[in-house]
């Protein structure tokens, strides 16, 4: 189906949504969001009336069956993600979902398989897919500025935060039957995802997990190694009980090498034996922005475009799934 103007609802109206990505809804042309949905409703007619939106639901039902709405964009906690999503898909919609795509590789399965035999899109929020620095980064790879890439290394690891440390009152992302795990769900996703954007899919997988600073129960520290399709090979460290924040990914080649960082605005650093060159980027104003832009022109002209999809997310989650064996 083509939309003259797709018209957006949001289940979840939390803090993701305020800046990052409720009003980008707003200013791509053709498309317009108008409706929210969050469970304490004057929570929603507090976002509505805030952000210009008509219709506020504390339903999702009714936002999703809403004959005014015409795409469902997904912003709940990942534990929700495949019900509402099979619910949208049920109701013929198109689906942007937040990422983590769910909790593990087989509800991912499951949501594509629903959106597949409803006929209907399935989109997934890893929006550094759309976004300059990354397109960078994909261009000079694929013009072979560091020739042949041998391997990818990915470091990151950051001061545990106070919220964190409270027990009776922990965050979602590092509550398992919500997140699916703790913040290397959260937090790595990002840079798998955007491997498998550069790199292509990873076919294989290995790691360990474990908990070592014991203010929660899910992993706190993750280490993984894995082999793309393409031959490359890969390793990651994460940690998010550490001394400072560190956040680095180092793409090797046979005739030089790229630096940079998946959530940080440092320069993206190509270094070859003629020297280095930098590349600095600023931060879109919403950061989902560029990724919205491609999913409308995909509903709005029938076009291929948007470079994050069901079966690209659900990649992402089965690496995740292999690294933390589960």
């Amino acid at each position: 189906m083509i939309y003259e103007k797709v018209r957006w609802g949001i289940i979840g109206c939390g803090d993701v949504t305020e800046k990052k990505s409720g009003p980008a809804f707003q200013k791509i042309a053709g498309s317009e969001l108008v409706a929210v949905m969050r469970r304490t409703g004057e929570l929603a007619k507090d976002y509505a009336e805030r952000h210009g939106v008509r219709k506020w639901y504390d339903d999702a039902d009714a936002l999703i069956n809403d004959p005014e709405v015409d795409a469902v964009y997904i912003a709940t906690p990942p534990g929700s993600h495949k019900e509402y999503t099979l619910k949208a898909a049920a109701a013929g919609k198109p689906v942007y979902v937040e990422k983590p795509m769910a909790r593990n590789a087989e509800e991912c399965r499951e949501m594509v398989a629903a959106c597949k035999e409803a006929g209907v899109p399935l989109y997934v929020a890893y929006y550094r897919r759309a976004q300059e620095r990354f397109l960078k980064i994909k261009e000079l790879l694929e013009e072979q500025a560091i020739g042949d890439v041998r391997f990818v290394s990915s470091t990151q690891y950051q001061k545990p935060g106070d919220d964190v440390k409270d027990p009776d009152h922990l965050p979602w992302r590092v509550q398992p039957d919500i997140a699916g795990g703790g913040l290397f769900f959260d937090l790595a996703s990002h840079t798998l995802d955007i491997l498998d954007f550069l790199l292509g899919p990873i076919q294989e997988a290995k790691g360990f997990s474990s908990n070592q600073a014991g203010y929660y129960e899910a992993e706190d520290m993750v280490t993984g190694t894995y082999q793309f399709q393409s031959g490359v090979h890969g390793v990651g460290k994460w940690c998010f009980a550490a001394f400072e924040d560190v956040d680095h990914n180092e793409i090797v080649g046979s005739k030089g090498k790229i630096s940079f960082s998946t959530f940080g605005d440092d320069p993206v650093i190509l270094t070859t034996v003629e020297g280095q060159q930098e590349w600095r980027f600023e931060r879109p104003e919403h950061v989902h922005q560029p990724l919205v832009e491609t999913i409308v022109r995909e509903l709005t002209q029938d076009k291929d475009g948007c470079p994050s999809t069901g079966e690209s997310g659900a990649r992402t989650n089965w690496v995740m799934d292999e690294i933390v064996g589960k």
